[in-house]
């Protein structure tokens, strides 16, 4: 019996740890309104250990992080999205300066309203990767209230 609790709990702990290794990256939003008719949509990735997302300026492989905001009529784009510095450093495998980000990092794109209250939507893509692997790069949808 106890051969079998002790099975079930390295099962389950090794289960848990797995799903935990395959979500390194999580997102969280908000809308900070700077004016009347202007807001600041944040758009912040908190990595764990050693894990990295890259910069939206990468121009080749590995894949940068990018944003796409649904059009609406409720607000425009003000310029791009930005980033603070990235850590850029030369990797030897691909043979060139990568540029990521380490821990955390706030992404931030600045809105025109329209109108007073609206709903920001749209999708980001990035790739985790940390000193030894990469996973499957990955799309999240996001929806964030402007109030």
């Amino acid at each position: 019996m106890k051969r079998l609790m002790l099975a079930t709990f390295l099962v389950l702990f090794n289960a848990i740890a797995f799903a935990q290794l395959e979500k390194p990256v999580k997102w969280q939003y908000k809308a900070e309104r700077i004016s009347k008719n202007e807001a600041v949509i944040h758009l912040k990735a908190i990595m764990n250990g050693n894990w990295h997302i890259y910069s939206q300026t990468i121009q080749s492989a590995p894949m940068k992080t990018s944003f796409t905001f649904s059009p609406s009529n409720d607000f425009s784009l003000v310029g791009k999205t930005a980033e603070p510095k990235p850590i850029t450093k030369y990797d030897k495998v691909v043979k060139m300066n990568l540029s990521y980000f380490e821990k955390t990092v706030v992404f931030k794109q600045k809105i025109k309203l329209k109108k007073s209250a609206t709903v920001v939507k749209g999708k980001l893509e990035f790739m985790a990767c940390n000193d030894k692997s990469c996973l499957p790069s990955e799309e999240i949808a996001f929806s964030i209230p402007v109030k």
